[in-house]
């Protein structure tokens, strides 16, 4: 028997920057976008900025708590923290035992760290322990602050195209508590793919050993044409195996979740993937691309819409830079 989904919570800095700032503090540095530009090529409205103040780790922290506190767990009744996210507070230690420090959690802590896809994965690895009987209940929490890698000054179109991703960002926090499943819920199957030929496409290069000082790759740096012929090169195959396996259509899920990282590509992968319009939960417009806190905030809206509930299926699909691209079929 696998894991089960007891319960997702997220957290969202209150600070909201709309598109036309974005726009606004792009233009400061001498050459600006023309006006709109931001908005029509993303879709997106407003993003969310954590304070100077705070880390990844204060954003997986509050999520965390908030889902310990709705799903009355205590802090000695987790049995293993995943930070799982593309974020980080520093490279040395993990950035779980940050979390687990400020949660006075005293359980085994690990990094589980792929891009957006980050969350998604802790969930398999989650799933995969509490299979074998390893731990029993396992807190898998994000924190992502991506809004500190941000080119902000740009030379011309083609610096702009470069830096052009950064701009869709935005900070948040999840977590999500994985429990022993049951007859009637659980992770019922998931499916991953990569092809890790194309992770030059998208990179935020600093702080390992291949720039470990270097000022101008503390800026995320994307060819998005790369990327996105990348990704339909992956194509949706490991999609349609592991619902064909499971005996499933997208018809028969309340919810598809999707990462998200702007309107437009949404609507191009949901219409390639033959997910239909009316499954998906669309958080992107007014939130930004919160890279892997993508799927808790897509599950914690639909349940707040009233879209999913217990006994409902759902699906999660990740997509990471890479490249890498996964799902994950759940029973609430």
């Amino acid at each position: 028997m696998g894991a089960r989904i007891a319960g997702v919570e997220v957290h969202l800095p209150g600070h909201r920057v709309g598109t036309a700032e974005v726009e606004a503090r792009i233009g400061a540095s001498g050459w600006s976008p023309p006006a709109g530009m931001v908005h029509r090529l993303t879709g997106i409205t407003a993003r969310h900025v954590a304070g100077d103040h705070e880390q990844a780790s204060d954003l997986a922290v509050a999520a965390a708590r908030k889902l310990l506190a709705a799903t009355g767990t205590a802090a000695e009744d987790v049995d293993l923290l995943l930070f799982a996210s593309a974020s980080q507070d520093m490279v040395e230690p993990a950035t779980a035992h940050i979390v687990a420090a400020k949660l006075e959690l005293s359980c085994p802590v690990m990094d589980v760290k792929n891009a957006c896809n980050s969350v998604l994965n802790g969930m398999e690895v989650a799933d995969a322990l509490i299979a074998t009987g390893r731990y029993g209940r396992v807190l898998v929490v994000s924190g992502e602050t991506p809004s500190r890698a941000v080119r902000w000054d740009v030379e011309g179109i083609r610096g702009f195209l470069r830096a052009f991703p950064g701009y869709t960002l935005s900070d948040a926090g999840a977590a999500v508590l994985l429990v022993p499943g049951d007859a009637d819920s659980g992770i019922l199957g998931s499916g991953f793919t990569a092809d890790s030929r194309h992770w030059e496409a998208g990179t935020l290069a600093a702080g390992g050993s291949l720039h470990p000082r270097d000022v101008e790759h503390t800026y995320f740096a994307m060819d998005s044409a790369r990327l996105k012929a990348a990704f339909l090169a992956v194509g949706t195959g490991i999609l349609d195996d592991t619902l064909a396996r499971l005996d499933l259509t997208w018809d028969d899920m309340a919810v598809v979740a999707v990462h998200q990282v702007s309107l437009p590509y949404l609507e191009v992968f949901a219409r390639g993937a033959g997910v239909p319009a009316d499954k998906l939960v669309v958080t992107v417009a007014e939130h930004g691309n919160v890279a892997s806190a993508s799927l808790p905030l897509q599950l914690v809206t639909a349940r707040e819409l009233g879209r999913c509930g217990p006994g409902d299926l759902v699906a999660l699909v990740g997509l990471a830079g890479g490249v890498s691209l996964g799902i994950t079929v759940v029973r609430l």
